[in-house]
């Protein structure tokens, strides 16, 4: 019973993180979209946006991520014949690069808070196309978890298809880019 009570939290806590993930970096694309607006205008919305990513960052997505962390880690030691199964480890690999991509979003929100309203160093292309990592992420960690012992047997049919989702997510992703682009002219 307790293991399933952990679960549920993490379940819950999980869901929490990739929320203020997925949002944390539209907000970093809002504010490269004001790159191009009149002064007063683009520093009333930077401002703005630089508090709601420091507001999510430091009340939702990281207390999540830590609650997420904490009742992954009391499972692993409520079950410790996970650390035993190749699908837990493939699941382990997914969430280095989550920390990874969580330790780039950090970096991305102390750098807008230091920015002062300047612009940010990166192209608004690179961060739609960054704000899609964490869907991957999610994917690769959900099926790892749903299909356990399927992913070692089948996994050229799953990198298959995740590939193709890949594909299919960047192509969208530019294709909205070049509406918005046509649209502006």
């Amino acid at each position: 019973m307790l293991y399933t009570v952990i679960k549920a939290v993490h379940i819950i806590f999980m869901v929490s993180y990739f929320a203020g993930i997925f949002y944390l970096v539209r907000l970093f694309v809002y504010y490269k979209d004001t790159d191009e607006f009149e002064a007063t205008k683009k520093q009333i919305l930077r401002e703005q946006y630089v508090f709601m990513a420091r507001r999510l960052w430091n009340i939702i997505t990281v207390p999540a991520g830590v609650i997420m962390l904490l009742s992954g880690i009391t499972m692993i030691f409520l079950n410790l014949g996970l650390m035993k199964t190749p699908w837990f480890h493939l699941k382990l690999t997914f969430l280095v690069g989550l920390g990874i991509y969580h330790f780039w979003c950090w970096k991305k929100v102390l750098q807008m808070k230091n920015l002062n309203g300047e612009l940010l160093p990166i192209s608004n292309v690179k961060l739609r196309q960054a704000n899609e990592i964490a869907t991957f992420i999610l994917f690769l960690v959900v099926f790892t978890v749903i299909l356990k012992y399927s992913v070692i047997e089948y996994w050229w049919q799953l990198i298959t298809g995740f590939i193709a989702l890949v594909v299919v997510i960047t192509l969208t992703v530019k294709l909205v880019n070049r509406r918005k682009s046509n649209n502006k002219n």
